[in-house]
């Protein structure tokens, strides 16, 4: 049985990959065309790694191909540069990651990663004859403005999507002043505003007629477009709106505004993950911890929640482990401080889609995985496709 495939033409850098390769499991072809006749031969096959001498217009028409007709296969592309329009194109094709040949630890946590996806995937399918699809729902909330909530709500439905793999609805339920149209550069045409005339009658059409697509895989439901509307919008309609969509998404990604309001608390009542963010100063501190043990007096299990420090290595005294002693958690992920964080912002394009090896792209995409339950271990005691690596030999 082979579930992963190599594609490389050159046989040089063949000779110092391949062998890794096959004591994996893997098989290795050499062209396009034997890739096309080794498939149909292995229906099972799981991941296809795609050297960097392939070419790239190539690359994407297969990935582009096989999401149709074998959407469990994973492609992870390997490029000697990687350009930030290039990267688009891959992700919208498809492509699940993209690593510089000369990150080959990069390439085995890529590889690793998509093949998780996949087999979460294939169970996905197969228990679907028997059972209703149920999408997990996660609510990003923070205490206090100026978080970075909606760039961590907005790059982590991206990281969720991971190419085209899943689908995701991003839900921007901060009803007074929601920032996802202009984080994503989106027509306010439609929002959730226009659900209020379907209250107790939604369904899937009605549901489609208000969200806004964004990405093949990827749609978001607005906020309104002005406050006043936002009132209208009732903790039983949001609900509903989440147990109509749940079926028709992989995961629902909700963006919430920096207070406790019962739209909020309806949303945190069917949650599946709670992803508290905190950045590094003693108001957010203190707005965080009671923002925990709120969740204490609601009975929401610590276990689900995710705590990300954003702006991690910020300038300050506060390091990471002082914040976790003081809120008595653990964080998930640590979001590092850049200035490109408001660059993408003010471009309207998700940094986890113009830049995916950018330290904060890591990040977002390591909070991605542990919400879809696919994370694995570090790099640097795995190997290939996350099978624990042989400890090296210390000569004296």
């Amino acid at each position: 049985m082979s579930l992963y495939v190599y594609l490389e033409p050159d046989r040089e850098v063949l000779a110092q990959r391949g062998p890794e390769f096959q004591s994996a499991g893997g098989s290795i072809v050499y062209s396009m065309a034997e890739l096309e006749a080794h498939l149909p031969r292995y229906p099972e096959t799981l991941l296809v790694l795609m050297g960097a001498s392939v070419d790239l217009d190539e690359a994407l028409m297969f990935t582009a191909y096989q999401r149709l007709q074998r959407p469990l296969i994973g492609v992870v592309l390997v490029r000697r540069g990687i350009e930030p329009r290039e990267i688009i194109r891959c992700l919208q094709a498809g492509v699940r990651d993209v690593v510089l040949e000369s990150d080959w630890d990069g390439v085995r946590q890529a590889t690793s990663r998509s093949v998780d996806i996949s087999k979460a995937l294939s169970t996905t399918m197969r228990s679907g004859a028997e059972t209703t699809p149920h999408g997990r729902i996660i609510t990003v909330f923070a205490g206090k403005g100026g978080c970075g909530r909606s760039f961590v709500a907005v790059n982590l439905a991206v990281g969720l999507w991971a190419g085209g793999a899943r689908r995701v609805l991003l839900v921007d339920l901060d009803l007074q002043f929601g920032d996802v149209a202009i984080m994503l550069r989106l027509p306010p045409d439609r929002s959730i505003a226009e659900s209020i005339a379907m209250a107790g009658r939604l369904d899937e059409p009605g549901l489609r007629s208000i969200v806004t697509p964004y990405r093949p895989g990827i749609d978001t439901l607005l906020a309104p477009g002005s406050p006043a509307q936002g009132e209208h919008v009732r903790r039983e309609l949001v609900l509903e709106i989440l147990d109509v969509a749940r079926p028709h998404y992989d995961f629902i990604v909700i963006d919430t505004p920096a207070v406790v309001t019962d739209q909020v608390l309806a949303a945190l009542d069917v949650s599946d993950r709670f992803i508290p963010i905190v950045t590094p100063d003693l108001p957010t501190l203190k707005s965080v911890r009671l923002t925990v043990e709120m969740f204490d007096m609601l009975d929401y299990p610590r276990d689900r929640s995710l705590l990300v420090l954003n702006r991690a290595k910020a300038q300050v005294d506060l390091t990471a482990a002082d914040i976790e002693e003081a809120i008595g958690m653990p964080f998930a992920t640590l979001v590092p401080s850049s200035r490109d964080v408001l660059l993408s912002v003010n471009q309207g394009e998700p940094l986890l889609l113009t830049d995916p090896l950018h330290p904060v792209s890591r990040a977002i995409r390591q909070l991605a995985d542990r919400c879809a339950g696919t994370d694995t271990e570090p790099v640097v005691t795995r190997g290939l496709f996350g099978r624990p690596r042989k400890p090296k030999k210390v000569t004296r």
